[in-house]
C-alpha cells in the first residue's frame, strides 16, 4: 500500500483572501449575492451531509441509483487509467466507480481534487485502506482555477459529480467546460452529473425541507461571516427562501431580512443596510435537459457518448469524449 500524495494550489490565505473579496462584491452589489462555496465549513458540510439524507433531497439517492446500475458500463466504456474527481469531498459516490474499475482491472491512479486540505486527506486515507492497489494524488484547488493542474497524458477520465456545475451560471459553465478541455488530451472523458428539470414542487421542497435542515443550511453562511470576518449578522433574522425560476430553470436559494437592520462586517470595514423584506442570493441550482447538456458540452469541445437516468428519470449521468 502506497502513502497519498498531495499537491498543494490553495491555500487557507488564499481562501481567506477569495473571501474577503467575495463578500466585499456581493454584499456592495444589488441584488446582494454570495457564491454557495462559503457554505462548506464544517457545520455547513455537516448540515448538507444531513440534507443528502432527508426524504425530499432526491439527488444523491437518485445519482446514486444511476452509478450502481452504470458503473460497469462506465469502466468497460472509457478503459481509464487515471480518474479524476472535482470538487471530490468524501469520495463516497465514487467508491462505486472505483469498484467497477477494480473489476475491470485498467485503472491505476485516483486524483481527487477538492479546496480543502482536511477533508481531501481523510478521505484520501480512506480509499488508500481499501483500494491498496491504487496511486491515490490529491489536488488541493478550486476547479474553476486549477483544472491546469491535472496530470497530463491520456487515458483520463474526469467525475464531475452531485450536480455541482448547476452552481454556476451559464457563461461560468462554459469557461469550466472549456478550461476542463483544455486540460484533457483527445479521447479523455468527462462523467458529468446533472440534475434535471422536474415539477416545481418536488424541486422546491428539496431545497425547503419539512425538517428546516436547509435553512440552517443555508443560514451558516451568515455564521461562517460573522466568525471568518468578524461581523454582526443575526442569522435568525434572516428567513431562508426557496424558489424555483421558471425562466431560467433554476432553483434560487435567498435569505430574506426579517427587518430593517445594519450589518457590520469589521474585518472589511464595511457596513450595509438590508430593508425589510430585502433578499441576499446565496445558490443557485440549475437543472437541466438532455438536449442543454449536450449543445453545452459540445460547445466545450465534448461529444456525448452515452446519457443516463435514474428509473424515475430525476437525474443523470452523461459520459462524452474529449474531441
Amino acid at each position: 500500500m502506497t502513502e497519498p500524495t498531495l499537491d498543494i494550489h490553495l491555500t487557507a490565505d488564499d481562501l481567506a483572501r477569495e473571501l474577503r473579496a467575495d463578500v466585499r462584491s456581493g454584499l456592495t452589489t444589488r441584488p446582494k449575492s454570495l457564491p454557495p462555496k462559503w457554505f462548506y465549513d464544517a457545520k455547513g458540510s455537516e448540515l448538507f451531509e444531513e440534507i443528502t439524507r432527508l426524504p425530499e433531497y432526491y439527488p444523491t439517492r437518485a445519482e446514486r441509483e444511476v452509478l450502481v446500475a452504470h458503473a460497469g458500463d462506465i469502466a468497460r466504456t472509457t478503459n481509464a487509467k487515471t480518474l479524476v474527481e472535482l470538487g471530490s469531498g468524501s469520495s463516497e459516490k465514487t467508491r462505486l466507480l472505483l469498484d467497477a474499475f477494480r473489476a475491470h482491472g485498467t485503472l491505476g491512479a485516483f486524483v481527487p481534487l477538492d479546496v480543502s486540505d482536511t477533508a481531501l486527506l481523510s478521505a484520501m486515507q480512506r480509499i488508500v485502506a481499501d483500494f491498496p492497489a491504487l496511486d491515490v494524488h490529491g489536488i488541493v484547488g478550486d476547479f474553476t482555477r486549477h483544472l491546469g493542474h491535472l496530470p497530463s497524458g491520456g487515458g483520463k477520465l474526469v467525475a464531475f459529480l452531485g450536480g455541482t456545475i448547476g452552481n454556476l451560471l451559464p457563461a461560468e459553465r462554459a469557461l469550466f467546460l472549456a478550461a476542463l478541455r483544455a486540460a484533457l488530451e483527445p479521447g479523455d472523458w468527462l462523467l458529468l452529473g446533472t440534475d434535471l428539470v422536474k415539477d416545481p414542487a418536488t424541486l422546491v421542497a428539496a431545497y425547503d425541507d419539512a425538517a428546516g435542515v436547509t435553512a440552517e443550511f443555508n443560514r451558516n453562511v451568515l455564521s461562517v461571516l460573522n466568525r471568518s470576518l468578524d461581523a454582526d449578522f443575526s442569522p435568525d433574522a434572516f428567513a431562508h427562501v426557496a424558489l424555483w425560476d421558471a425562466e431560467h430553470e433554476w432553483i434560487e436559494m435567498r435569505l430574506r431580512s426579517a427587518r430593517d437592520q445594519r450589518v457590520r462586517v469589521a474585518a472589511l470595514d464595511l457596513v450595509v443596510d438590508f430593508a425589510a423584506g430585502e433578499e441576499l442570493r446565496t445558490e443557485i441550482s440549475a437543472k437541466f435537459r438532455r438536449s442543454g447538456v449536450e449543445r453545452e458540452l459540445a460547445a466545450g469541445g465534448f461529444a456525448m457518448r452515452r446519457w443516463w437516468t435514474d428509473p424515475a428519470g430525476r437525474f443523470a449521468q452523461s459520459l462524452s469524449e474529449a474531441v
